[in-house]
């Protein structure tokens, strides 16, 4: 086998089309179900000699052959330290799928499919009889497309080829980036693969910094919030949280915060897991746990940069939430968000992290809860009556909204009725009785009681008063909210 061409023979039966006779090379043939393109063939016979024939054959007839000399060369390339064999032949023919034209203009087609929808994610989920393509609008998935079930491999190795991700690793989750240009919007995309019964599964989370809203006042804040948060933010000290879901909107939020209060006289720094947008005027670190830089190990050198405005991407275990409440009572203003339903959870969820309730009632100054609702598209905007079930799952007065504003559907927001979101907002001022509340190792109910009987308005309640005015629908305040 040695006087063979490996290399060559490696990517010929990565085609799986054509492949050489059994008796080759005395007998100097190759067989083909789909005729190679001329560069091709002038490749071939550049390498292999000018006698090499081409012959047309059946497609198991190739296949048996293709399966053949796999098996024969397998052991050849494992001597020559080739890792995995056929591993080899499948890598080479990944590359060849994902160079294909037609694949490259059906990718980025499909991109920017979901870029004129203003989506927030691209999902490619492969099923047994077709690729499904949907994408993420305002919260809610969408269906892009449904490819047949033979592009499943070009497409996924186009998406990982663009992300720089090994082509050839399909039995492991991989992370990645693309950084894509559509006309002239320069757009950062965040790759998961993830594997699957019926293929990888890949999903594309798109950012795009001339897209973000960084002006507070333009985020959907109701005025009886804005105001005592716009102050609460100028404090020189302490803990501010942001809580909700992801996707719902915290770092948006926080990125809006830091512009208002970022005049120039303090330092900013930030630790981010990734950094979605830079700020100017503000230091900006990135995690990357693969070398020791978590959220604790950034904080910590953070701390020694002289700092006055410090914003931790997430607190996520009791080291983090330690080091940011140490720093809030040594006179830092520390921003920082949690997963929790409402703003009440986020006290609990650090006393489950075991940090001392007498700390977080010393150094949390605030909590915003926060959801994103879909708003009725401007453009097909029509008023109807509240029916007295809908006015039930809300559990209001059907007198107080006797009419509703939905979107019929048209072509701006793709049929479905909403265009853009807007913010929903809880916001817990810790005063002095919710203070003795959690320094008494109160619950989240306790303290979600004290902080409405002092004038906290809900998710909920703000939700409603976005339905009044005509903004959303009684589905979108069931879909984020939960009874008050």
């Amino acid at each position: 086998m040695n006087d063979l061409n490996l290399p060559l023979f490696t990517q010929l039966l990565s085609k799986k089309n054509i492949a050489p006779v059994e008796q080759f090379p005395s007998d100097p043939r190759l067989m083909f179900s789909a005729l190679p393109d001329i560069e091709v063939r002038a490749k071939i016979r550049f390498t292999l000699g000018p006698n090499i024939r081409f012959e047309r054959a059946p497609e198991d007839h190739v296949a048996r052959l293709v399966k053949h000399w796999r098996a024969k060369l397998a052991p050849e390339l494992e001597g020559a330290g080739e890792s995995g064999g056929i591993e080899q032949l499948d890598n080479e023919y990944l590359k060849d799928l994902a160079s294909d034209a037609p694949i490259i203009r059906m990718v980025n087609h499909l991109m920017e499919r979901a870029l004129d929808l203003s989506a927030s994610d691209i999902h490619f989920e492969p099923e047994e009889k077709y690729l499904k393509v949907r994408c993420r609008v305002d919260g809610v998935m969408v269906s892009l497309e449904h490819l047949p079930v033979s592009v499943i491999a070009a497409v996924s190795s186009r998406v990982k080829l663009m992300a720089r991700l090994d082509i050839g690793e399909k039995r492991l989750p991989q992370d990645g980036r693309i950084q894509y240009q559509m006309g002239e919007r320069s757009l950062d995309m965040r790759v998961s693969t993830l594997p699957g019964v019926h293929g990888e599964s890949i999903v594309l989370r798109i950012l795009d910094r001339g897209d973000v809203q960084v002006d507070l006042e333009r985020l959907g804040m109701p005025s009886d919030i804005l105001k005592p948060f716009s102050k609460i933010v100028q404090q020189p000290h302490g803990i501010v949280l942001v809580t909700g879901p992801t996707g719902s909107g915290k770092t948006t939020t926080l990125y809006a915060t830091l512009e208002k209060i970022n005049t120039g006289a303090q330092k900013t720094i930030t630790v981010e897991d990734p950094v979605e947008y830079q700020l100017e005027g503000i230091t900006q670190i990135h995690v990357n746990a693969k070398i020791g830089l978590d959220f604790a190990a950034g904080l910590r050198s953070i701390v020694r940069q002289d700092p006055d405005i410090i914003l931790v991407g997430e607190i996520r275990d009791r080291e983090t939430a330690e080091i940011a409440i140490e720093s809030a009572l040594t006179g830092h203003l520390v921003f920082s968000t949690l997963h929790t339903n409402d703003a009440a959870g986020a006290i609990t969820r650090l006393q489950d992290m075991g940090i001392d309730s007498y700390l977080i009632s010393s150094s949390v100054i605030a909590v915003m809860a926060q959801r994103l609702v879909r708003q009725v598209c401007s453009y097909c905007r029509a008023q109807e009556q509240m029916t007295e079930d809908e006015a039930e799952l809300l559990g209001i007065d059907l007198t107080l909204f006797p009419e509703l504003v939905r979107g019929i559907g048209c072509d701006r927001c793709a049929n479905t009725g909403y265009r853009g979101r807007l913010g929903l907002y809880e916001l817990l001022l810790v005063s002095d009785d919710i203070r003795h509340v959690i320094g008494g190792g109160g619950d989240a109910n306790l303290i979600r009681k004290q902080a409405i009987k002092e004038g906290m308005r809900t998710l909920r309640q703000d939700a409603l008063e976005k339905l009044y005015k005509g903004i959303t629908t009684p589905e979108e305040i069931v879909r984020v909210t939960r009874a008050a």
